[in-house]
C-alpha cells in the first residue's frame, strides 16, 4: 500500500498540510506523519496541532516542522510479534511502523488490526466442492457469497486483522475467479500469490511448491471456514510452549440420553446418569515452524494429517487451541445455510 497520502515533508507549510488533511475522509483519522529530506519519520501532525498553532499567530505559511509532535508513538517493524493492546489503551488509532532507517514501513489502523503476527499464510482453495453442487458448478466454493462478500474474503480479512500481509492461495478448480477477484492483494494493502495445482495435492502438498517463505512460522488454513479463530493466541502458544505445531480445535459434544456404566468383567465400577462427553476436533487451521515443510514430499499428494502422524511418531510437540467463538465448516448445503443465517446476527 502507498502511504504517501499519510506523509508530509517537514518543510511544507501549514496550508499545504491542511490541503492534505482535507483529503482524508475519516475525521477520526486526521493525522499525517512528518518526514525529513531522508524520508525518515520525525514526527506526527494532527488537526489539533494545526489549530493550536493558528490560535497563536494565524500563520498559514509556517513550516510544519515547527509545530509537529516529535515525541510521537510508533513501533519498529521487526520480524517478531508486535503487541498492540498497550498502544490501543492510549487511545491511539493510527500507529506507524518504522523500518531500521526510520522510514515508514506501514501504518496500522488499531480499530482494525489486533496485533502483528510474523507469519505467512497459505489458504487451501483448490477443492471441487462437490457436496455443494449445483452451487459450485460455476463458482468455486471459496467464492460462494456469504452476506456481502465471498466466504474466503472473511478469512483473508481475519488474517489482515492480525497484521498478516503475505498470503498464498492454493488454487485449482475455477481458480481464475479467485485470482481475478483478489488480484495481487494490493487493494487490501497486502501481497497475494497463487499456487496452481496441476493435480490435487491434498491439504499440505501445495506447501512444497512455494520456493521460499520469509517468515519462520507458517499458518495453513482451509478456505471454506467461517470463524473468528484467535491467531494471536495460537502464535503465542506455539512460541511460549516450544511446540512444533498448534492446531485450532472446536468442541464436539455428545449427549448420552441414558445412564452409562463403566465396568470390568461385568462388575460396575462407576455410574453416570445421562453424561455429556466433550471432544476436541480439528478446525482446519494449523500453525507450525517453517522447517517442517522439508518433511513434505515435493509435488505429491500429502495431507496435513500425514504430517501430524509423522510428527507424533517422532515425538514432536503438537498442541491444540480451542476456538472460543464461532466456527462453521461450510462443506454441505446445510452448513452453508447455517452460515448465511448466522451472519445476519453477527455485528
Amino acid at each position: 500500500m502507498d502511504y504517501k497520502n499519510l506523509t508530509i515533508n517537514e518543510n511544507k507549510s501549514i496550508l499545504e498540510a491542511l490541503e492534505k488533511l482535507n483529503k482524508i475522509r475519516d475525521v477520526s483519522r486526521l493525522i499525517l506523519f512528518v518526514t525529513n529530506e531522508n524520508e525518515q519519520v520525525v514526527g506526527s501532525l494532527t488537526d489539533g496541532d494545526i489549530r493550536r498553532s493558528l490560535a497563536k499567530d494565524k500563520d498559514l505559511n509556517k513550516k510544519i516542522g515547527e509545530i509537529c509532535y516529535r515525541d510521537f508513538v510508533h513501533k519498529k517493524n521487526t520480524n517478531g510479534f508486535i503487541e498492540l493492546e498497550s498502544i490501543r489503551k492510549q487511545k491511539i488509532v493510527m500507529l506507524p511502523l518504522l523500518n531500521e532507517d526510520k522510514s515508514l514501513n506501514r501504518v496500522l489502523d488499531l480499530d482494525k488490526i489486533k496485533s502483528v503476527i510474523p507469519v505467512e499464510c497459505v489458504i487451501m482453495a483448490g477443492g471441487r466442492g462437490k457436496r455443494l453442487s449445483p452451487l459450485t458448478d460455476t463458482i468455486p466454493k471459496p467464492m460462494l457469497p456469504l452476506g456481502d462478500k465471498p466466504i474466503i474474503e472473511y478469512n483473508i480479512d481475519r488474517l489482515i486483522s492480525f497484521g498478516i500481509n503475505k498470503i498464498y492461495i492454493s488454487v485449482k478448480y475455477l481458480g481464475e475467479q479467485i485470482q481475478e477477484y483478489f488480484g495481487d492483494g494490493s487493494s487490501k494493502g497486502i501481497k497475494i500469490e497463487y499456487i496452481w495445482e496441476d493435480t490435487p495435492l491434498g491439504t499440505a502438498g501445495s506447501l512444497s511448491l512455494v520456493d521460499k517463505f520469509d517468515s519462520d512460522q507458517i499458518l495453513l488454513m482451509n478456505s471454506d471456514l467461517f470463524t473468528n479463530v484467535n491467531i494471536e493466541e495460537m502464535y503465542l502458544q506455539l512460541i511460549n510452549e516450544n511446540a512444533d505445531m498448534v492446531i485450532a480445535s472446536t468442541e464436539y459434544k455428545i449427549d448420552v440420553p441414558y445412564a452409562v456404566f463403566e465396568s470390568s468383567d461385568y462388575e460396575v465400577s462407576t455410574f453416570k446418569e445421562k453424561p455429556t462427553y466433550v471432544y476436541h476436533s480439528n478446525a482446519g487451521v494449523y500453525l507450525f515452524h517453517k522447517n517442517l515443510i522439508s518433511k513434505i514430499p515435493k509435488n505429491s499428494y500429502y495431507d496435513i494429517t500425514d504430517l501430524m502422524d509423522r510428527l507424533i511418531k517422532e515425538n514432536k510437540k503438537i498442541l491444540h487451541n480451542p476456538i472460543r467463538g464461532y466456527w462453521i465448516d461450510i462443506g454441505k448445503p446445510s452448513d452453508y445455510e447455517n452460515a448465511k443465517e448466522f451472519i445476519k446476527h453477527l455485528n
